[in-house]
């Protein structure tokens, strides 16, 4: 048995929530001598660019939280052509929805109906359309930002496991962005329908939006939210951020055509541009 697949099982008996909000709690300490030693740390340990923050000093933060959901300087991600990578990462896997089928990995699919916490009537929306999966490494930016202008309509908490959300993971837990917490965003946009899914993972301490702060944990129960005051964002805004490392699916209603450089854990930024506009699809028998 190959050390990777080892690494998945094992993390079926853990108690996934209990250690994410034991993690959550030292990440918001405010200890100085504390919080200090764990950003110099995790700095070295995983080599971030401290030169591209907005504030480059790690003892200028005033907890660990803050440090990992530092803003860049305004220069740092310039905004690309077309549909926008909504984060710092890795494209996992990207490509054409079908039969309400997207790959997680090889060997492993999962459905939209999973994805949207059971919603059929959100997930046919997006058949026949596109879909990418952004995973973020610990030591990426961790702030998500708008693929394409839209309006918020409607966000959806879905409750599940905290399974970790690296490639050892998905390469060997079946549904996993189906199975793991998450927070489900839909927006209405000039080429569609788009929903972007902030998908939880092992010791995320929570998920945040610029509209309603904080969102995990809540009840074990899914929480549907309609937005009747629109919420408009534009495109490359900031949409929410990730306490610790995790992964961003979005589906798009219309075929994007995805830049021919782009290939599963190709390295990618925010802003950089993954592809031409999602284009809606026209009927066979038109």
């Amino acid at each position: 048995m190959s050390l990777a697949k080892c690494f998945a099982l094992i993390q079926y008996p853990i108690p996934h929530h209990l250690l994410s909000r034991l993690v959550g709690f030292v990440a918001a300490c405010r200890l100085s001598w504390l919080k200090n030693a764990l950003i110099r740390a995790f700095i070295k340990v995983f080599e971030v660019d401290m030169r591209e923050a907005a504030e480059p000093d790690p003892t200028a933060y005033a907890t660990f939280n803050d440090f990992f959901t530092r803003a860049l300087k305004p220069e740092a991600r310039p905004l690309g052509e077309g549909l926008l990578c909504p984060a710092d990462g890795n494209i996992s896997q990207f490509g054409p929805i079908e039969a309400d089928r997207l790959l997680q990995a090889k060997g492993h699919r999962f459905s939209v109906v999973d994805l949207l916490g059971g919603d059929a009537e959100a997930a046919r929306r997006y058949s026949g359309g596109s879909y990418a999966n952004v995973y973020l490494s610990p030591r990426d930016y961790h702030r998500v930002h708008m693929p394409l202008a839209g309006t918020l309509t409607e966000m959806v908490y879905v409750p599940g496991r905290l399974f970790s959300v690296n490639s050892a993971t998905t390469d060997h837990v079946p549904n996993l962005f189906a199975r793991n917490e998450r927070l489900v965003c839909h927006f209405d946009t000039e080429y569609g329908p788009m929903a972007v899914v902030l998908v939880g993972a092992m010791i995320v301490a929570a998920i945040e939006t610029v509209w309603a702060g904080q969102i995990t944990p809540l009840s074990g129960q899914v929480q549907r939210v309609r937005f009747d005051k629109p919420i408009r964002l534009e495109r490359g805004e900031e949409m929410g951020r990730f306490k610790l490392g995790s992964t961003v699916v979005m589906a798009f209603a219309g075929r994007v055509d995805f830049d021919t450089g782009l290939a599963p854990k190709t390295k990618v930024s925010m802003g950089q541009s993954l592809g031409g506009l999602p284009q809606s699809q026209t009927p066979d028998f038109v």
